[in-house]
């Protein structure tokens, strides 16, 4: 199951993906306006190419904002690999202190004993 943030990309590059086929099928709309055998209306031309333009600056900031969201990605950013060796090494630590106090009891018994 993907999570939201997964989810959500995947729909805004959908949306990209439309927008890029409305992008061309303004661009096929000049290209059939400059056509006309009549001649191109300006004003149809105009329009189109302004639009066109939106489009192209719309799917741009999109993909700009995704490609930073992918840079700022850190697959290992939650890892606990660090965390559980600096816990292993506390826990030798501690096991070697509490042999040495069991050895220390036993000096210290020993010791007492033959007193």
């Amino acid at each position: 199951m993907s999570s939201p943030v997964q989810r959500s990309s995947l729909e805004r590059l959908h949306h990209v993906e439309k927008r890029i086929v409305q992008a061309l099928e303004l661009a096929g709309s000049v290209m059939e306006e400059l056509g006309n055998s009549q001649g191109p209306r300006a004003e149809a031309v105009v329009g189109c190419c302004r639009e066109f333009m939106l489009c192209m600056r719309q799917i741009q900031n999109t993909m700009r904002e995704e490609i930073k969201s992918a840079c700022e990605y850190r697959p290992f950013e939650k890892c606990d690999y660090s965390a559980r060796i600096a816990n292993e090494i506390c826990c030798k630590k501690l096991e070697y202190v509490i042999e040495k106090m069991d050895a220390m009891q036993l000096n210290i018994e020993h010791s007492t004993n033959e007193v």
